[in-house]
């Protein structure tokens, strides 16, 4: 009997990926884009500020305290945007923004003023030039034109050229000049940075596990089989990212991480399994696939852009220690960072070397930073208050409830390993951890919406006896091996297909799709993904995958707004199982997924039908005539395919 877990891992992907509330509306947080923005993990994501530009004084004008230290006072109760009638205001959004980003806000802030205090009192002069020329040099780690990069990360960071200058390039260089005599490369550091970047590697698969006990068990199921390492890591590892391509992680290189661990991997030989490996709060098993030669690239010809990586690892490392000596010396009382205190004076966010930074401004520059973001997600929960009212229908906290562990279920968040019984406090603490949420942020911008649209659309979905032969397909039928690269624009598409085209083979592939793919999980693994099942949500993706022959290299497909190149390498054997013995998971599951794509084309009609008028992103729209939510294009047909960053079939 096949356990209810196995299908529900595979489902997700079955008929479309499941509704995203948070991924349909606004970006909880802003992803760190390259190096130069890792070094502002203390800084936090640092925003435009409100005297002259900050990239031409010596410390931006909004940042030294002297000066300006704290953004202005928001405008009065102005209208922001009209949904069928009804108001938000500017009031209404600041209220959000702060609620959403007050605390991140401030510290940013917070941090972005020590920083341009302590660059005047050493007479440290940070000049548009110098902005210009770090912004030149990350482009060109990322083999792009500045204009492009600039424009990437507007589309896909919603990073404003403005706000990029300004509030993570300036940052940057002031610390590199404050940290100047701490980050110089010694030849030492050169040689270890050459030997992580252009050494020998070793490739292997891994399991993570949290108590020694549990790694041993599985140690002996792998050393007994070792063919079922992979499968083995994807039931067991509580390393997700890894556990979804089997184990399967990037190349293990010298002096990138654990030493130990480092030590065990190039000692294993090809197909061995590793002892029980502690690192740090887990303990780790390894089985190596290959033992990867160093790359033949002479020193002096990378001398240059190592030099450089070392001075950003040096900063991100001392940074720490500059920031200790910054607050040391500052006096900074945080107060909107102690919801006590909060409460007891709730006109003031923080105190700044003496000067008072009140909460209006704090919530002005939330505002000013995530407004429009902000405001779509007002936009779309007055849209589902609205259909609720209009419907009669009411979100209880018994709704609220089953929809939190109905998500720590299909996340296998249970109180026993494999179990069936959600472990809801569980689930929570992982998920308001790993987004960096509260668990009200988390009820209100996840759950709630997700129950809403539950409740409107849970009558009208039914599963044929012609979904369930599909799913059955999806989840037990054969699937195709391949490896893939995703793009955004099909002249880069162009390119890397010729050059794939060239030189067919997977090595090949593997160091394109390293170099070019967007998705993460394939240019970690050197194009490796997930094999494609039939029915996954993604028809002419799988049309394409399904008439290919081991060895051969696809067309560009177009995935949405995506460019995807596949080489096949064999498919896999349908496994054995008879249709009845899973029917009952499969109906399920399958209604599960029919339901998440039906509240997706419910939210898209909402939108489509309404009147909203958003006047701080400058748009007006006006409900379509005959739209239906039949003519809603699918969401899954948007995006990348579901199936590149989720976990393979289960057994």
């Amino acid at each position: 009997m096949v356990r209810g877990k196995d299908v529900r891992s595979i489902g997700a992907r079955s008929f479309g990926g499941a509704w995203n509330w948070t991924t349909a509306t606004w970006p909880r947080r802003i992803v760190a884009v390259g190096g130069a923005l890792g070094i502002l993990a203390l800084c936090l994501l640092l925003r435009r500020d409100t005297g002259p530009s900050a990239a031409t004084a010596q410390a931006p004008a909004a940042a030294a305290p002297a000066a300006a230290p704290v953004p202005a006072a928001p405008q009065p109760t102005d209208v922001l945007a009209i949904v069928n009638g009804e108001r938000i205001t500017r009031a209404d959004l600041a209220r959000d923004a702060l609620d959403h980003y007050g605390v991140d806000v401030l510290d940013s802030v917070v941090s972005k003023a020590l920083i341009a205090d302590q660059c005047r009192r050493l007479n440290l002069v940070v000049t548009r030039e110098m902005v210009d020329e770090e912004i030149r040099n990350v482009a060109e780690r990322f083999s792009i034109d500045v204009e492009e990069w600039v424009k990437m990360l507007e589309k896909e960071r919603n990073i404003t050229a403005e706000q990029y200058a300004n509030d993570i390039i300036w940052p940057t260089v002031a610390l590199r000049l404050l940290a100047a005599s701490e980050i110089q490369p010694t030849e030492q550091d050169m040689q270890q940075a050459y030997e992580t970047q252009f050494g020998p590697a070793v490739q292997c698969r891994l399991i993570a596990c949290n108590d020694l006990p549990s790694a041993q068990k599985i140690r002996a199921l792998a050393v007994a089989a070792p063919d079922e390492f992979g499968n083995l890591a994807k039931q067991y590892s509580v390393d997700v990212n890894s556990a979804s391509a089997k184990g399967l992680i990037q190349p293990i290189r010298r002096h990138l991480g654990d030493a130990n661990l480092e030590q065990v991997a190039f000692a294993l030989p090809k197909g061995e399994i590793s002892e029980v490996i502690p690192v740090h709060n887990q303990f780790i098993l390894l089985k190596c696939e290959n033992h990867l030669p160093a790359r033949n690239v002479p020193i002096e010809q990378v001398r240059r852009p190592l030099e450089q990586a070392i001075r950003d690892k040096k900063l991100r490392l001392t940074s720490t220690h500059i920031f200790e000596r910054l607050q040391q010396q500052a006096q900074v009382d945080k107060v909107y960072a102690d919801p006590a205190r909060r409460a007891q004076e709730p006109q003031i966010a923080a105190r700044i070397n003496g000067q008072i930074l009140s909460t209006d401004a704090l919530a002005a520059e939330c505002v000013s930073r995530h407004g429009k973001q902000v405001l779509e997600g007002m936009i779309g929960r007055r849209l589902l208050e609205q259909s609720l009212k209009k419907g009669n229908v009411e979100v209880t906290q018994a709704d609220v409830d089953a929809e939190i562990a109905r998500a720590a279920l299909a996340m296998g968040k249970t109180t026993t390993p494999g179990g069936d019984v959600p472990d809801v406090a569980g689930w929570i603490k992982q998920v308001t951890e790993t987004q960096q949420l509260s668990v009200e942020d988390y009820i209100r911008d996840t759950v709630w919406p997700s129950a809403a649209l539950k409740k409107l659309v849970a009558g009208s979905v039914t599963v044929s006896e012609e979904d369930l032969q599909k799913g059955f397909e999806a989840n037990y039928g054969p699937r195709i091996k391949c490896r893939a690269i995703v793009l955004n624009q099909l002249r880069r598409a162009q390119e890397v297909w010729q050059m794939a085209r060239d030189n067919p083979t997977p090595e090949n592939f593997g160091v394109l799709a390293e170099q070019y793919s967007i998705d993460s999980v394939s240019r970690t693994l050197r194009g490796e993904v997930p094999p494609l099942q039939r029915h996954g949500g993604q028809p002419q993706l799988e049309r394409e995958a399904f008439a290919m022959q081991p060895g051969e290299l696809s067309g560009i497909i177009q995935v949405g707004e995506s460019y995807v190149i596949l080489l096949c390498e064999g498919r896999t054997e349908p496994r054995q199982i008879e249709f009845a013995a899973v029917r009952d998971l499969i109906q399920s599951d399958v209604y599960e997924k029919k339901l998440r794509m039906a509240m997706a084309r419910e939210f898209e009609r909402m939108h489509e039908m309404a009147q909203i008028d958003n006047f701080l992103a400058g748009t007006i729209k006006s409900p379509s005539k005959g739209q239906s939510i039949g003519a809603v294009a699918d969401p899954a047909e948007r995006a990348v395919p579901a199936s590149f960053n989720a976990p393979p079939a289960g057994k």
